[in-house]
């Protein structure tokens, strides 16, 4: 998996990868047997490495003289109950990759945890690049215009998908998703809480009896972004979107708005970064109110309602997602070196999540 360099320090702190941490070692022979057991067209010797991106699940390399793999598995150690559901990324994708979306193919899913320590899956290695700049500083402003483009057909495309007919009509629960998600990232966030943060508690309160009354179900990906895609390495083309372990049956306009935090972002170093005070224009990158335009389009939708509300709500849900890393860092689970960091962004986040509840009618 090559990595095109964007802003070095991203670039370092994520790409590649590295030596296998001490605390996710496991018996690589054991591994090794299970492969040749359970993968198709398996061939050692293996070889582990680690990758240096990923918050939440240990991501591995796995090589061989004739190629490479992926294993995703839970972290060892103290986890909260509804987080690192391994078993629902393996599902969700080895269900779309039958549809042709893009995702990587999978080989096999092992719950048992004698075999590496915790519960993990594999799929193929897909070669391309990972970029972690918004801004696409290598890029120019043609190619910069039809990723972009690349990114909003294919979250399109994922909304559209049926996903009855894919077999993922239990893989959630149709309807109310909003209200469930807040309970899930509030009790998250309180069970993960190291500091007081008065905008969360406010939001808490506010943002279940605000929500919107449209209750459509797709399948939604839960963490849709850049850097949790594989593009091809010269064209501006997707070839896999990684990183499923928020997926679920959910609301479309949840998952969409998530990705708009990129043109709302009031912080640097979360996601992959803010496109606030950049030149678009000059860059080639669309504005927000051009890629909503290019969403609904392909969505059949007239437009946005509720635009506040829902960035209310994942400032607040990202908010607690960070928070639940910083609880990790305090358990000993978090399985990235960097995860101590996003407890400064914690706060400037739940505030931000508040402007945007403020605009939508909420008073303190």
């Amino acid at each position: 998996m090559t990595e095109e360099t964007a802003e070095p320090n991203r670039q370092e702190q994520f790409t590649g990868t590295k030596e296998v941490a001490e605390t996710h070692k496991f018996d690589e022979a054991r591994l090794a047997d299970y492969m040749d057991a359970h993968v198709e067209g398996f061939e050692g010797p293996l070889e582990v490495r680690q990758f240096k991106g990923g918050q939440s699940n240990p991501t591995y390399q796995l090589v061989t003289p004739k190629k490479k793999y992926v294993l995703r598995r839970k972290p060892p150690g103290k986890l909260l109950k509804s987080a690192h559901m391994v078993d629902r990324e393996y599902r969700v994708i080895t269900a779309l990759y039958g549809t042709g979306f893009p995702v990587a193919r999978t080989y096999c899913l092992c719950k048992d945890d004698d075999v590496i320590g915790t519960m993990f899956y594999i799929m193929d290695c897909v070669e391309g690049r990972i970029l972690w700049d918004g801004t696409l500083p290598d890029s120019n402003p043609e190619e910069r215009a039809a990723i972009y483009d690349a990114m909003n057909e294919t979250l399109a495309r994922l909304h559209m998908i049926d996903y009855k007919a894919s077999g993922l009509e239990d893989f959630g629960k149709p309807g109310n998703y909003f209200a469930r998600q807040i309970s899930r990232w509030t009790k998250q966030y309180q069970l993960s809480e190291t500091q007081n943060i008065p905008s969360m508690n406010k939001l808490i309160e506010w943002l279940p009896l605000n929500i919107p009354e449209d209750d459509t179900t797709t399948i939604v990906h839960g963490d849709y972004r850049l850097d949790n895609m594989i593009l091809h390495p010269t064209e501006p083309r997707v070839l896999a979107v990684l990183d499923w372990e928020l997926s679920t049956l959910g609301h479309p306009l949840g998952d969409f708005t998530y990705q708009l935090m990129q043109w709302r972002m009031p912080v640097q170093g979360t996601s992959s970064g803010s496109l606030m005070g950049a030149d678009l224009a000059a860059l080639g990158i669309p504005s927000e109110d051009e890629y909503i335009a290019a969403y609904c389009r392909r969505t059949g939708r007239n437009g946005i309602e509720n635009i506040d509300f829902y960035s209310a709500y994942n400032f607040f849900r990202l908010a607690g997602i960070l928070q639940g890393i910083v609880g990790r860092v305090r358990d000993g689970t978090a399985s990235n070196e960097h995860a101590a960091a996003m407890a400064d962004l914690v706060g400037p986040l739940a505030d931000a999540a508040w402007g945007f509840a403020e605009k939508a009618g909420a008073t303190a």
